[in-house]
């Protein structure tokens, strides 16, 4: 089978890409910014200029800068790849916190008390019906880009006031105190397969690794386990990172990462995570090939009438298909052994030449 890894070409990417190449027969890396994507009559994706290659299987990673671009490409391929974990609209949704937080809102996913305005002046009038300190961030950001901190009405007003000239809408959230720290749980499938506890440099509230903060392996309780797989199953991905508050009440998710990093944490876990997620994909993968190969034998099947109890006067039907071979055996599809109707019980005389093999029943 044959996967490709479309990424930015971050290290991350590498480490997985390499996990890639235990499971998949071919891995091509391929560079997001050398991607088009032509759209009408002669749509198709284009790789440094020429038409992209068929996969199996196709990871897509990038930053938020790049959701239109990485849901345009997961759009094109998802009628002609047999698995993705991340689908085209999750591109959307996850890298769009005020998406994501509705659609967590949708799915009763605990989540911090979130308010969300459409300009400066309708924030100005929410800020005197919350309650301090809170977060103000903006709908698009990530490693801790474009989060904020207020513990006062006029401390609020002030950012606003300097965040006029961006007109963007902006999204307030009650400030969860968890001593500065957060958890970063990578979920793959129906599980989280590692997890480690961010904590913040000192004055500085975010606990983002790429922001300062420090990191340290952690083991998650069942009910933080079992809400970060739920949030990537109502988000519709397969992998993806998800980050937790322990707050008082319990858990709750402040938000999830489609490209999380993976530096930081394979440094302190004794999880292989770029390896979890390769043989994930890997499994994924084989599991819809073999499916569609099945049902396409299914439909040749019934096109060419096996399961009818009638002659076809010696000519047999032509079939192309691969061949599976376990040692020096070669074991041939059910289809074969359905119209042949091959039976232990009687014996067999087998011709064999450089390319054939001929099997006929022996008559005695």
């Amino acid at each position: 089978m044959k996967a490709a890894l479309i990424s930015l070409g971050s290290k991350s990417s590498l480490m997985t890409a390499e996990a890639m190449k235990k499971y998949f027969d071919e891995v091509d890396v391929l560079q997001l910014r050398d991607i088009e994507v032509s759209l009408g009559k002669e749509s198709g994706i284009l790789y440094q200029g020429e038409p992209m290659k068929d996969y199996d299987c196709v990871f897509l990673k990038g930053s938020f800068r790049y959701a239109n671009i990485l849901r345009s490409i997961a759009s094109m391929l998802e009628k002609k790849v047999a698995y993705m974990p991340i689908p085209a609209d999750a591109f959307s949704t996850v890298h769009n916190k005020l998406l994501s937080h509705l659609k967590m809102q949708q799915d009763n996913i605990p989540m911090p008390r979130t308010y969300v305005s459409s300009t400066i002046e309708a924030a100005k009038r929410l800020l005197n019906r919350v309650s301090y300190p809170i977060v103000m961030k903006f709908p698009e950001g990530t490693q801790g880009k474009g989060v904020m901190f207020a513990d006062s009405v006029s401390s609020a007003v002030s950012l606003l006031d300097a965040l006029v000239a961006l007109n963007q809408p902006v999204i307030i959230q009650e400030y969860v105190e968890t001593g500065g720290t957060d958890i970063r749980a990578i979920v793959v499938g129906d599980k989280v397969v590692a997890s480690y506890k961010r904590r913040a440099q000192k004055e500085d509230k975010r606990s983002n690794i790429h922001a300062g903060g420090s990191g340290e392996p952690v083991l998650l309780s069942w009910e933080a386990a079992k809400i970060a797989v739920q949030t990537a199953k109502c988000l519709g991905v397969d992998i993806c990172g998800v980050d937790i508050l322990e707050s008082p009440l319990g858990p709750v998710i402040i938000e999830a990462n489609l490209s999380p990093g993976l530096q930081g944490i394979s440094q302190i876990s004794t999880v292989d995570i770029p390896d979890s997620m390769a043989r994930f994909m890997y499994e994924q993968t084989k599991k819809i090939v073999e499916k569609t190969r099945n049902v396409g034998a299914a439909a040749l099947l019934r096109d060419i009438s096996i399961d009818q109890p009638k002659k076809n006067n010696g000519n047999g039907h032509a079939i192309i298909s691969p061949l599976k071979i376990n040692g020096d055996r070669i074991i041939l599809p059910d289809f074969v052994n359905k119209m042949a109707k091959f039976s232990e019980s009687k014996e067999y005389s087998i011709k064999a030449s450089e390319g054939s093999v001929i099997i006929e029943e022996f008559d005695m």
